[in-house]
């Protein structure tokens, strides 16, 4: 998950369920960005998927800055240090957030991006010196109570073989995305434009996955061609259309529907790859899904898609 294309205040509640159903959709198109993720598999090399997804992704993303005003102007930065951390914290979590898929089932690896929000508290907490608050608290026992048991099958050795890894890299991911949004935030409180930040994201991603090319890419044939261009497409227009959807409605009002990605990620799994959720997943979701709603309960102008870095 990164931060939003380009800020601008909600319009009157008149426009709530336009911006309801522009982040709806842009569950949908995060969905289906999974489903080709998941879909490559082995495949094709992780570094030449975070390549396709970042630079196709480019081109959605540009038309759209150039269709708001903000291209070229709004790519210049006063702080690019600050784009350079931030940049680094995303990329990774990018390849991390990508082998957790290709790891463990779709729906599983999409419910541990939930625990960002609750890193992001912590962090905050920690390094951007943010009194916490009851329910912050309270969010954030939930979000690690639904993680620990999330981690139990591995704990009891009850995981098929690559699992365990999935989920630690599922942790990780979560961790780094939370990094990456307290940079983003910092950037924001700068004043840097969003569109700066979102763009040269997916400009160092591109070059992150393209620098693994000395160690081994594929031709695509024509079925993995369209799935890498599919996912770059599907991530560029899901970050639009999320960030549309805050031009029409409150991040309160939004807020509960970017929930919906567990339910298309469950969905998709069965459909497309056979996969039934097991115990633990049914009871980490509350606990992780309450305790990412808790901790960004508050926040309606945090960074859009808090819990993804995709």
């Amino acid at each position: 998950m990164t931060g939003p294309v380009s800020q601008a205040r909600a319009l009157p509640s008149a426009s709530e369920p336009l911006g309801i159903g522009l982040r709806i959709a842009s569950t949908l198109a995060f969905a289906g960005m999974g489903v080709c993720i998941k879909a490559l598999g082995e495949g094709v090399p992780l570094g030449q998927v975070v390549f396709f997804r970042s630079a196709v992704a480019l081109v959605p993303l540009v038309l759209f800055l150039r269709w708001s005003g903000a291209f070229p102007k709004g790519l210049a930065t006063k702080n690019p240090f600050g784009h350079i951390v931030r940049c680094v914290f995303g990329a990774v979590a990018m390849f991390t957030s990508f082998a957790t898929i290709r790891l463990l089932p779709l729906a599983e690896a999409t419910l541990l991006s939930y625990l960002a929000p609750v890193m992001l508290a912590l962090m905050g907490w920690i390094l951007l010196r943010e009194a916490p608050s009851a329910r912050r608290i309270g969010g954030v026992a939930l979000g690690l109570a639904g993680g620990a048991a999330f981690c139990l099958p591995a704990l009891s050795g009850e995981v098929p073989e690559g699992a365990t890894l999935g989920l630690i890299l599922g942790l990780a991911t979560a961790v780094l995305t939370a990094g990456a949004l307290i940079q983003v935030r910092r950037l924001t409180l700068a004043g840097e434009n969003a569109g700066a930040i979102a763009f040269w994201f997916a400009v160092v991603c591109s070059i992150a996955g393209l620098a693994t090319l000395p160690l081994g890419w594929v031709m695509p044939d024509p079925d993995q061609l369209a799935l890498l261009v599919g996912a770059g497409l599907a991530g560029g227009a899901a970050h639009i259309l999320m960030t549309l959807s805050f031009r029409h409605a409150e991040a309160s009002a939004l807020a509960p529907f970017e929930y919906l990605s567990i339910l298309w990620a469950a969905g998709a799994g069965f459909t497309f790859f056979g996969e039934v959720p097991n115990w633990s997943f049914l009871l980490a979701a509350p606990l992780i899904l309450a305790g990412s709603l808790v901790s960004l309960k508050r926040a309606p102008r945090a960074p859009a898609g808090a819990a993804q870095e995709r």
